[in-house]
């Protein structure tokens, strides 16, 4: 019996340890792109939903406002949805030119689930441009942003571009290690992209076609999920273009967002995104996510184990307790991680934290497991909000 268990445990984090290194060897193949393009024409609508944002909208439009991009190619769009404070009010007074808020609750009048992907749509409904971009109310957008993205559109013509996010983080744990799980979250993003391998995306930094959008009904089918106007409308663009479907790998175009400042929000946080989990028609993304879970699930449940009864494997000759194959196994995947970690984290900037990175493993273990569980089968509260 203890055999078969290792047996089957030693697969999983082979195959666990192989996703990884081929996570590493993709991102190392992404290109990084540089803007070249000086005179491009392209008509852009940034799109931001925000919900009771007074203490971020203004720095977020203040970022917009200092674009090298051509001002009168693009418009902005901030989206009310239905906040009680002083957003209204911040956006209407901002000096940003081209700016312009809409209110949510002049479209919806009943409750629905997913109120951020209905903010998308009125505004893209409302849009003058051809490629729409979105980002939240919480971000710091770089001076070359449209810039760059509208010289990346124009050299590759792709139907959905995702890029890259970064969380800023104080001298605080969880904000430190948001940062560095976001990171990896990030340099997965782009090497799945980048290989066609499965979708992953975060609404932070997205660009698609109002094209694309309209072919594929938007997020019709997916608009009763409270969370996936991100990677759910990037596997239904990817169904239908799916070489046209790239990452934008650029320092140009990073955007900075807040981390969660407790617990409490980070848990929500990481349970709305893990809710997407059985959403995917791709079942490569729930493959992934899958043995990920398992993976965690195994290293939270040996401990527990080992200390109620002893238990011991052969390997090799050698006989191991459930303590030291644990050990073995969490060594194994900290360094498998760190090796992919290494390069993203230098790319964002986080190369400072790594040394961390082994302290936090058994929280990432941890919230791995309860997140996956709960986003399942649980519910969560978002911008004031309780979802099932």
């Amino acid at each position: 019996m203890q055999q078969a268990l290792l047996f089957i445990v030693l697969i999983f984090f082979g195959l666990y340890a192989l996703l990884i290194l081929y996570y590493w060897m993709s991102w190392r193949s992404v290109p990084v792109f540089k803007a070249t393009d000086q005179n491009s024409q392209l008509k852009i609508s940034v799109i931001i939903p925000a919900r009771n944002e007074e203490k971020n909208i203004a720095a977020c439009l203040d970022s917009i406002n200092h674009q090298t991009y051509n001002n009168n190619l693009f418009e902005v769009m901030v989206v009310d949805d239905h906040s009680t404070d002083n957003t209204a009010t911040i956006v209407n007074n901002h000096p940003l030119q081209n700016l312009k808020i809409i209110a949510l609750n002049d479209f919806v009048s009943d409750e629905i689930n997913s109120y951020k992907k209905k903010a998308i749509e009125v505004a893209i409904a409302q849009s003058t441009a051809g490629l729409i971009v979105t980002t939240d109310a919480d971000c710091i957008v770089p001076a070359k942003w449209l810039e760059t993205i509208a010289a990346f559109y124009n050299q590759y013509q792709p139907q959905f571009i995702a890029a890259p996010v970064s969380i800023n983080c104080s001298f605080n744990f969880i904000e430190m290690f948001q940062a560095l799980d976001f990171a990896m979250l990030q340099g997965i993003t782009a090497a799945s992209v980048h290989k066609k391998i499965h979708s992953m995306c975060n609404g932070a930094n997205l660009a698609y076609t109002k094209k694309a959008f309209t072919e594929v009904g938007g997020f019709k089918g997916i608009d009763t999920i409270a969370s996936g106007d991100d990677m759910l409308l990037m596997h239904k663009i990817y169904k239908q273009h799916p070489g046209k479907v790239m990452f934008l790998k650029s320092p140009d175009v990073i955007v900075q967002t807040e981390p969660v400042h407790t617990l409490k929000e980070f848990f929500n946080q990481r349970i709305r995104w893990a809710s997407k989990a059985g959403k995917y028609d791709d079942k490569r993304i729930f493959a992934v996510l899958l043995l990920v879970y398992l993976v965690n699930f195994f290293l939270l449940a040996m401990p527990v184990v080992a200390a109620f009864a002893k238990v011991y494997f052969i390997i090799a000759n050698l006989s191991l307790s459930m303590w030291e194959l644990w050990l073995w196994l969490l060594l194994l995947k900290t360094l498998v991680e760190l090796v992919f970690l290494y390069p993203v984290a230098i790319f964002f900037g986080k190369q400072k934290l790594l040394w961390l990175f082994p302290i936090m493993q058994p929280f990432h273990i941890l919230y791995t497991v309860i997140a996956g569980w709960l986003g399942t089968f649980g519910k969560y509260n978002w911008k004031g909000r309780n979802i099932k």
